[in-house]
């Protein structure tokens, strides 16, 4: 760090000093310069306990304990010269400890550190700038907890570790503090040395796409084993109520398909995280041979419909080859486990209707493309 002369042009260093050479400490020096004022940190942070020892079942005790403008709680660790080698573990363990606070417990907290010199409810809504303290979540449920690691070196291992909580997901930063003297007047700089600040955003927008995918990734082989077990209940019994499906097996896609008798035209059962489909699906490689036969049925709407006993839902899909004429269930998907008998049931009744519904009709539509 340097004084600057502007008046003679000169930077003059100011002299590097370690907390052990001023003996400083870190409970009654840095942790008070940082009560004092949060923003060393970098950010606006509300100070709510210090010494926090409210721990069931250990007598360990967290540095600070604060609130950041998002409404999560952040765990403060304070070491002096050196980081030490435990004290990502040790920060770990306090974050665990506060991950079930509850609102009114992290007030009552809050309240405990004000003593006499506030009201705590009146003091967090000014903090989120909010006439209701009621509104304002703290701590929430879809929210996790924060660490700022503060000292003036950090050994390798704690910063390697740091890095590696950052790329899965743990919000946790260091803040490298460094004692500065000119003459009697102590100065002191602070750096964020992890997250790197110039590419934190892009690291936290990386985790968070990473994690996304991972997630889908599961989401969507949990998805695959639903459906492959919802096929193995429900093709058993498509086989025995409808004659058709009878070389069809179970995949984890969310639909199986049968021959109608007619080339480019199938019959196909749907499952969806949101509903079940039966539908008669138009499906050549020639649009303009899906539409035409789709055309020639839709001239039958109504005695089709009448046959089947319910309004069909009738799509020529423009956007896409093929046609579709389906019935939809939306009460249950596939998730549901407990109505797939109720699903199963849609499907078996839906799809022998369409079969019975549109057999004459559909002989018909072919022969009228065909005949031109």
């Amino acid at each position: 760090m340097f004084l600057i002369d502007t008046q003679n042009r000169k930077a003059i260093p100011l002299d590097k000093k370690s907390f052990a050479d001023l003996k400083l400490t870190e409970r009654y020096d840095l942790q008070e310069w940082i009560i004092d004022n949060p923003g060393i940190l970098g950010e606006h942070l509300l100070i709510i306990q210090k010494e926090f020892d409210g721990f069931p079942d250990t007598n360990e005790r967290l540095d600070l304990l604060a609130l950041d403008e998002n409404g999560k709680l952040v765990v403060i660790e304070n070491k002096l010269d050196d980081s030490g080698k435990d004290v990502v573990w040790q920060a770990l363990k306090y974050v665990s400890y506060c991950a079930t606070l509850k609102k009114s417990e992290i007030c009552e907290i809050y309240q405990r550190y004000l003593g006499s010199r506030g009201v705590a409810t009146e003091l967090i809504s000014e903090f989120y700038n909010s006439q209701d303290y009621e509104s304002i979540r703290l701590n929430s449920a879809d929210s996790d907890q924060r660490v700022i690691l503060v000292a003036a070196n950090f050994r390798k291992e704690v910063t390697s570790t740091v890095l590696w909580l950052q790329n899965h997901g743990i919000d946790i930063s260091c803040m490298k503090v460094t004692p500065y003297m000119d003459g009697s007047k102590l100065y002191l700089d602070v750096e964020q040395i992890l997250p790197i600040r110039d590419i934190g955003d892009y690291q936290i927008r990386f985790v968070a796409k990473k994690h996304e995918e991972v997630s889908s990734a599961k989401e969507e082989a949990s998805r695959h084993k639903f459906r492959n077990q919802f096929w193995e209940m429900a093709l058993p019994i498509l086989r025995e109520k409808t004659g058709i499906y009878s070389n069809v097996s179970p995949s984890s896609d969310n639909w199986v398909q049968c021959a109608s008798g007619y080339s480019g035209i199938v019959y196909c059962s749907v499952i969806r995280m949101d509903g079940v489909r039966a539908e008669m699906l138009m499906n050549s490689s020639n649009k303009e041979w899906n539409e035409s036969v789709y055309h020639n049925l839709l001239k039958n709407k109504q005695e089709v419909e009448r046959s089947f006993g319910a309004p069909l839902v009738w799509q020529e899909l423009p956007d896409k080859k093929a046609c579709r004429i389906c019935v939809l269930y939306n009460e249950h998907g596939l998730l549901d486990e407990e109505h797939w008998c109720e699903m199963i049931s849609f499907l078996v009744e839906s799809t022998a209707n369409l079969i019975k519904s549109f057999k004459q009709f559909l002989a018909e539509a072919v022969s009228n493309h065909i005949l031109g």
